[in-house]
């Protein structure tokens, strides 16, 4: 398991799913990612930091955001 910061790029509430950046990283941009429940969908605002968890560093559908911070 591996914690890394990222940068919240958007964000569905239907689907409770965001688009995150790697901070340190350009190009690097993870869509789709799961958000955990306990985050407000008010909280999950364009541009604020975030730090996701990578299950598996080789399947990005092991990743999951769980907490946002200013």
């Amino acid at each position: 398991m591996k914690f890394k910061k990222a940068v919240v790029r958007s964000f569905s509430s239907g689907s409770y799913t965001a688009t995150v950046q790697l901070i340190g990283s350009l190009k690097v941009y993870l869509e789709d990612i799961a958000v955990a429940r306990n985050i407000p969908s008010a909280e999950m605002i364009t541009g604020r930091k975030a730090v996701v968890v990578f299950f598996d560093e080789h399947n990005p559908a092991e990743v999951v955001v769980t907490a946002v911070y200013t």
